[in-house]
């Protein structure tokens, strides 16, 4: 029994101190650090909703002298958040997105995609722990951008 409780005991310890490491809290106990998950989420959350209606916003302004979609990238503590829109749907794009993630050998954490009357993809994607050279957001912002003119040029129906 007592081993069991034990067993909990660390359990719930680790997870708690990978959280703090998560969160980059430096609190030591458990309600300070439960408080600063909370703050660290909160904040996300409002990057997120920033980026959501700069995205907006770049869209209404934008007109079809530039049908490419328009992507944002921001650093997170670990890793990026990735941004695609279009007002139009875009076939494929989806996959030359994620391939250009891999060939800079960024993990999809999590990611959201609409694809039906417009494409809208929000990722979060870290870096692969194997790679010897940093990468910075301006880098994958370029890498996107490439798999998005390299995607235009494959629908093209002038080809």
């Amino acid at each position: 029994m007592v081993s069991r409780e034990h067993k909990r005991a660390g359990v719930m310890h680790e997870k708690l101190q990978l959280l703090r490491s998560i969160t980059n809290s430096h609190a030591l106990n458990k309600t300070s650090i439960i408080i600063d998950a909370s703050k660290y989420i909160e904040e996300l959350k409002q990057k997120v909703e920033r980026l959501n209606h700069d995205i907006t916003a770049a869209a209404q302004t934008s007109n079809d002298q530039n049908p490419l979609p328009m992507v944002t990238v921001e650093t997170l503590e670990k890793g990026f958040l990735i941004n695609v829109f279009s007002e139009k749907s875009c076939p494929g794009l989806l996959v030359s997105v994620l391939e250009a993630f891999e060939e800079l050998g960024l993990n999809v954490q999590e990611a959201r995609v609409s694809c039906t009357e417009s494409f809208r993809l929000q990722a979060v994607g870290g870096e692969n722990e194997e790679q010897s050279e940093s990468i910075d957001a301006q880098v994958v912002k370029q890498a996107v951008l490439q798999a998005i003119r390299n995607w235009s040029e494959s629908t093209d129906p002038q080809d």
